[in-house]
């Protein structure tokens, strides 16, 4: 039933965003002359390696500095970059990914493989189904790029900053997936573009219903600023 609903909703979704899209596509081309999309090979379900389709939002050939995480004021990211990243246009596009079957509409975020290899066994467990498009850390940190704005090495303050909670997160998604949970997760996810303390707030009361541990209902509220946490898994956890 989930495939055949992100079958429906992406072939549907293609044709709505195309008004929005096709113009963004035409903008980045116009920016560098160079291809509009940036083709992204990611770690999927079963670790089989996949190519996700973003709209370009940095300079030519950035992946080729070696820094995974992206900050705010990356100077790799364009000027264009910066309002299609503001509205999640790089990540619409995905929807071709979810059509094809590589992804879903919900579900966590596929990794790089680089970093799936620093997954803890607990961690692989992300890699049991098919990656999303978005899921409740993708309403969390959807400030990702502010987080790690000031850091001197973003993929250090990814992995200890937000990975520990986002792994987190993904892990009570999979515990507790529903068709109901992926719409209400869609919808929030709309809303956080126009209202992030409502998406915020509604993650909160989702995950205190499911009874989540207390730690992680703190980190999801982004009332205080994320300290350095081990990952789900590791023998240093809290947890």
């Amino acid at each position: 039933m989930k495939r055949f609903t992100d079958l429906i909703i992406s072939v549907f979704g293609l044709v709505v965003i195309s008004p929005v899209i096709l113009p963004a596509i035409i903008l980045v081309w116009m920016q560098d002359g160079n291809s509009p999309f940036y083709i992204a090979p990611r770690v999927g379900k079963g670790k089989k390696i996949f190519n996700m389709v973003k709209l370009s939002s940095r300079v030519v050939d950035a992946d080729k500095s070696g820094v995974d995480s992206t900050g705010a004021n990356d100077l790799r990211i364009t000027p264009i970059g910066q309002i299609i990243r503001r509205y999640k246009l790089d990540e619409m596009v995905q929807l071709w990914n979810v059509m094809k079957g590589d992804m879903s509409l919900v579900g966590p975020r596929p990794n790089v493989q680089r970093e799936t290899l620093l997954f803890t066994s607990v961690e692989n467990n992300l890699l049991s189904i098919r990656p999303g498009i978005t899921d409740f850390a993708s309403i969390v940190f959807s400030d990702e790029g502010e987080i790690l704005q000031d850091s001197v090495d973003p993929d250090l303050a990814y992995n200890q900053l937000i990975r520990p909670w986002k792994s987190r997160l993904g892990l009570i998604y999979i515990e507790n997936k529903s068709l109901w949970l992926d719409f209400q997760l869609i919808f929030y996810t709309v809303i956080s573009v126009f209202s992030r303390n409502i998406a915020l707030n509604w993650v909160g009361n989702r995950l205190r219903k499911m009874k989540v541990d207390e730690k992680v209902l703190t980190a999801s509220s982004r009332k205080s600023a994320l300290q350095p946490f081990p990952p789900p898994g590791s023998n240093e956890t809290a947890l």
